[in-house]
């Protein structure tokens, strides 16, 4: 028959695997529920762009691509994401503003594998000569259909704007969290520097 000092050795020797455990995790929840939980953030925060907070989890869906294709349901994941909402005719302020995104991109220099860039678009007319001309490298996809509204309503109105009349860009994080966004007149350095400190600063994407 075991004593009772016996009984507790087991217990005993299992009590500094779970303070290294809680050593390692608790920061990371803290930091976690802190960032994405709350509206919390430190006095000398600097970023240039308008934070979502919570972050918004975007959803899975495929969508239907200019060129006839459709894309993956993973292509708002695995890296960082600029994304632009309007209108398929792109008039000139949504021109302007795809722009100023490229602008931002290629600031990012060798970083630049690290981030893509979407243009999510309602409407059926796409000037395509366009696009191959200025914005080759940029994924088109449209947001017709019910895959499309499905992640068109998670965007948030501005000031009562809808998201697709808005003409912000948005950055999408490599997990899909929809966590910040900057107004039509956007200087393109303001962007690649909120950027630069993300990349710096994550592990992932």
């Amino acid at each position: 028959m075991k004593t009772s000092s016996e009984n507790e050795i087991p217990q005993r020797s299992r009590r500094p695997f779970f303070l290294i455990l809680g050593l390692f995790f608790l920061p990371l929840a803290s930091a976690f529920l802190v960032y994405y939980g709350s509206n919390w953030r430190p006095s000398g925060t600097t970023n240039k762009g308008d934070l979502i907070t919570p972050a918004i989890p975007l959803p899975s869906v495929t969508l239907k691509l200019s060129d006839g294709g459709v894309t993956n349901d993973q292509f708002l994941r695995k890296a960082w994401t600029l994304v632009y909402v309007g209108d398929a005719a792109c008039a000139q302020s949504c021109r302007d503003t795809l722009l100023t995104m490229r602008q931002a991109f290629q600031l990012l220099g060798k970083d630049m594998t690290r981030v893509k860039r979407v243009f999510l678009y309602t409407g059926s007319f796409i000037d395509e000569p366009y696009f191959v001309i200025e914005q080759s490298d940029m994924l088109k996809a449209s947001l017709e259909g019910g895959a499309g509204v499905q992640l068109l309503a998670q965007f948030p109105s501005d000031q009562g704007i809808a998201a697709e009349h808005a003409g912000r860009i948005y950055i999408v994080d490599p997990l899909g969290n929809l966590m910040m966004s900057y107004a039509p007149i956007t200087d393109a350095r303001k962007i690649y520097q909120d950027l630069k400190k993300l990349l710096n600063l994550s592990h992932i994407g």
